[in-house]
């Protein structure tokens, strides 16, 4: 019987240390979403989730545009 991970406890991180982070992304991905390579309405996406142990380090982070992310999040 194969056992569920245990869920680690999600520390967020201050908000002006989150917007530093948001911005070191977004100008690592040439402020382009990863995806589809436009230019606006873009914000940084987990690629593991925080509840699935996923984390805050800008490896673990991408840019993508609105839509992309929404697509994102609907794939999951």
């Amino acid at each position: 019987m194969k056992h569920p991970e245990p869920k680690r406890p999600q520390v967020k991180l201050a908000a002006d240390a989150y917007e530093q982070l948001r911005q070191k992304v977004l100008k690592r991905d040439n402020w382009r979403c990863q995806n589809c390579g436009r230019r606006d309405n873009l914000e940084v996406h987990h690629k593991r989730m925080r509840s699935q142990a996923g984390d805050d380090s800008d490896v673990n982070l991408i840019t993508l545009c609105h839509s992309c992310h929404a697509n994102e999040h609907d794939r999951c």
